[in-house]
């Protein structure tokens, strides 16, 4: 890992830096208090609580709030990868999920493709364009599925 990708990791990990950037970045993360949980280059898992503000009237999570904190869990693992090797961009170009089971109590969203990622990120020339979906499991405290999330970012290495 590179020197910025290591200073990024460290910001991502402190949770004071963490919400600072949200609270300007992504005000909705705050808002559901997301929060990483780890960031490594293979993995990243992000946490949502059940609370007021993140709940819907029948009693569970808000599916965008779910959607929300596994887009984290992918796109923070995009950031990790991308850090200190060049200009990129990124961006969504499909979305999918699947939902198995009622949200009603702290849910951890994972992504363990850092590896699949970094080998695309690296492998990319410049102008080139590549696209990953990475797939985001959120689990209850019983590690039961709760929902899986398919995110496809697409990138290009800028000149």
């Amino acid at each position: 890992m590179n020197t910025e990708a290591k200073k990024y990791q460290r910001r991502m990990n402190n949770p004071f830096i963490f919400w600072w950037a949200m609270f300007f970045k992504l005000p909705s993360a705050v808002f559901w208090r997301l929060k990483i949980k780890s960031l490594t280059p293979e993995k990243c898992e992000v946490t949502i609580p059940y609370f007021w503000r993140s709940q819907n009237p029948f009693q569970s999570i808000y599916f965008a709030a779910l959607a929300g904190a596994a887009e984290l869990s992918t796109g923070a693992l995009c950031q990790l990868a991308m850090a200190g090797k060049g200009k990129f961009s990124m961006l969504v170009v499909d979305f999918r999920a699947e939902y198995h089971k009622k949200a009603n109590e702290k849910i951890t969203f994972s992504c363990n493709q850092g590896k699949e990622l970094h080998d695309l990120i690296d492998g990319l020339q410049q102008n080139e364009t590549g696209k990953l979906t990475m797939i985001s499991t959120g689990t209850n405290s019983k590690d039961e599925v709760v929902a899986r999330f398919f995110v496809t970012w697409s990138f290009k290495r800028k000149v």
